[in-house]
């Protein structure tokens, strides 16, 4: 970032900024995915609405041009529920690169010292959960979906934040934020690493040659945003028929979108200004009323669009434009598809037991005390400072908010089962109970301490 920037305390303006951005996009954003969790438990569990429930996600998806169907996998269409999990969650975690780009190089992520302590903490909240969840599991069917509890929900954990309003350090704020976007990497790096199989060497060329012609693209600053998206469907198409998880290709084309406007903002202002001048000359008093524009005008006012395209990144662009889609549709309706648990099968001792305990211990006691004994250490060798305005009381709530772990925990708990034969449909069912029960205990737990921990309001650090 050019130019000098307004100081916070130690924290710079942008920083401020995209921390208050995140909240309010995540936090309404989780209300719309506690509202889908909650119907798509009522819709599993009502006798008569539960069997179409089910079937609706069993049906085949077809975008067919001739005998070419787009929504293929191995040659056969994709269901309803394979179309949600590889190919709109493919656009959750183009999202998520996209995020992660901007992070690494303008936000928490750009500054080594500020991004040490999330970063450290974020590597004991995968580490401990996945170590309980593997001693818990050992020698059993279930100990393959040992990385299921090692995820934070940022919409969730930061809707609980934004529960508590300005009560909340914003150093907290950030560093909860960053903490979700590196876990975020480390679930990304387990998906690519360990849930690919049957490698179709061709498919993955072919796919990392259009990965070739996009970082070009970037290079050459090409800023159509239909370039990158038409090819990177293209990506996406042969990453889902090569074996590589699907929503990896959602990573790696990310990674390749420019973010480097073609204006720099006072040049964008020179250029406005130039078409403006224009219609101040004019002084054409029909400017004041609806009326038809001559053609003149039209031009200048071109010159202003084409100027606004141009000062804005193709990756900014497009992850602000994601947003509203990833968090009020795709996420909830992955929900919606996933957490429908029929629960009159179900024993409810064996909701601790198991898988289900494994992960519940995982998420609760595991991300909590990954997050906070991780965070210890490194604030006591003076590694990394503590987040301004904080205490030690503060990091261990914020570390239990750490256990809500629902989209990411779900989409490697489908991963881990969804495929297998015989047991592997119950294990499924109880793993996401698991993830129910474990995230909801984390969350309720994590705002009792945090009410009671947080002062009555946080003094300006400015």
């Amino acid at each position: 970032m050019s130019g000098s920037v307004t100081e916070r305390g130690n924290f710079p303006q942008y920083v401020f900024y995209a921390a208050r951005q995140a909240v309010r996009r995540h936090a309404t954003g989780g209300n719309v995915l506690i509202a889908a969790t909650v119907l798509a438990f009522i819709f599993a569990n009502i006798p008569g609405v539960n069997g179409l429930y089910f079937d609706f996600w069993t049906q085949p998806v077809r975008l067919q041009i001739g005998e070419f169907n787009i929504f293929s996998h191995g040659g056969h269409p994709m269901t309803v529920l394979e179309f949600i999990n590889d190919a709109l969650m493919a656009v959750f975690f183009f999202s998520i690169g996209l995020e992660i780009k901007r992070e690494v190089l303008v936000g928490e992520l750009s500054s080594f010292r500020q991004a040490f302590l999330p970063i450290v903490a974020a590597v004991g909240g995968m580490v401990v959960p996945v170590a309980i969840f593997y001693t818990l599991g050992k020698g059993t069917d279930y100990v393959g979906g040992a990385a299921i509890p090692m995820a934070t929900d940022i919409a969730f954990s930061l809707g609980v934040l934004g529960m508590l309003g300005s009560r909340v350090p914003i150093s907290l704020k950030i560093f909860l934020t960053t903490l979700a976007v590196v876990d975020d990497i480390g679930g990304i790096i387990v998906i690519a690493v360990f849930y690919s199989s049957h490698i179709e060497v061709s498919m993955l060329l072919y796919a990392f040659v259009l990965l070739a012609v996009l970082f070009l693209g970037s290079v050459f600053r090409i800023q159509s945003k239909m370039f990158y998206i038409s090819i990177g469907g293209a990506v996406w198409f042969l990453f889902l028929n090569s074996g590589i998880h699907s929503t990896i290709a959602g990573v790696l084309v990310a990674f390749c979108i420019p973010a480097t406007p073609v204006f720099e903002p006072k040049k964008y202002i020179k250029a406005i200004r130039s078409s403006i001048s224009h219609f101040n000359a004019a002084d054409d008093e029909n400017l004041d009323r609806r009326t038809i524009l001559t053609k003149s005008q039209m031009d200048w006012l071109k010159q202003i669009e084409s100027a606004s395209d141009k000062v804005i990144s193709p990756l900014q662009e497009l992850e602000d434009t994601l947003h509203p889609v990833v968090n009020y549709i795709i996420i909830p309706l992955f929900a919606f598809a996933n957490a429908g648990i029929f629960l009159l099968d179900i024993e409810p001792e064996t909701i601790f037991e198991g898988i289900s305990l494994a992960v519940i211990c995982g998420l609760v006691i595991g991300k909590c005390a990954g997050i906070f004994l991780f965070s210890w250490v490194a604030v006591k060798m003076r590694l990394a400072p503590m987040p301004e305005l904080a205490d030690w009381k503060m990091m261990a709530s914020v570390a239990m908010l750490g256990g809500i772990g629902f989209t990411v925990s779900m989409f490697i708990a489908n991963l881990s089962f969804a495929g297998m034969d015989g047991s592997g449909h119950e294990l499924l069912e109880h793993a996401k109970l698991g993830i129910v029960v474990g995230s909801l205990l984390s969350g309720i737990v994590g705002f009792i301490l945090l009410h009671r921990t947080l002062p009555a309001s946080v003094p300006d650090a400015g």
